[in-house]
């Protein structure tokens, strides 16, 4: 039992970590359009992410898939971007639209692999290299990082509650605010990558 703990803590300091704030940014991004009212949806989002994450970190565990951290590092940044630009020019539609839904479905999931090879290389640095069994480790991992996914999906639909509700912010309004802030944090992270130097 203190070996579960011991991962899933690690898992959900890696998404909470301040310095380390790239994935909560992608939450928020994903999370900017959806309300309380959502909750399925939002659920449906959040799971297909942990599905793509885990299924990468397993792989890429066990070696079966290997990219280069780099490459890595450089994508993790543009799944963010790309996810708030979709939000910003979507501002104020209907998110119920089953187009919609589908597209962020397989983009959600697809983002998932990228960001789950992104934890593969951390996890793997503090996984014990005689480890015979990684599955139940990458599992315990991946069950903190999803507790922290829902951590950072509440605290984003109480504030958009809070702004929406008492601050009198329309939908829109507030898709735009939040989708220009998560773009203006991530471009210099993409602007200053190192793939940029190779």
């Amino acid at each position: 039992m203190s070996e579960f703990w011991l991962y899933f803590k690690v898992g959900i300091n890696h998404v909470l970590d301040i310095n380390a704030y790239d994935h909560v940014l992608f939450l928020i991004a994903l999370m900017i359009p959806y309300t309380f009212k959502d909750w399925k949806r939002v659920l449906l989002l959040v799971s297909l992410f942990t599905i793509g994450h885990t299924l990468s970190l397993i792989l890429s565990v066990y070696s079966v898939i290997y990219v280069n951290p780099s490459v890595i590092e450089f994508l993790i940044p543009i799944t963010i971007i790309v996810t708030a630009f979709y939000t910003l020019f979507t501002a104020g539609k209907n998110a119920k639209g089953n187009g919609n839904l589908s597209f962020m479905g397989v983009t959600t999931l697809f983002f998932g692999v990228i960001h789950g090879l992104g934890f593969s290389n951390y996890f793997k640095s503090i996984l014990p290299g005689n480890a015979s069994d990684k599955l139940i480790p990458s599992l315990e991992f991946a069950l903190g990082i999803e507790a922290a996914q829902l951590i950072v999906v509440f605290a984003v639909l109480i504030l958009a509650y809070v702004v929406q509700t008492f601050f009198r912010f329309s939908k829109k309004d507030w898709a735009l605010v939040m989708s220009a802030f998560v773009i203006g944090v991530v471009l210099p992270m993409i602007i200053e990558s190192e793939i940029w130097n190779q």
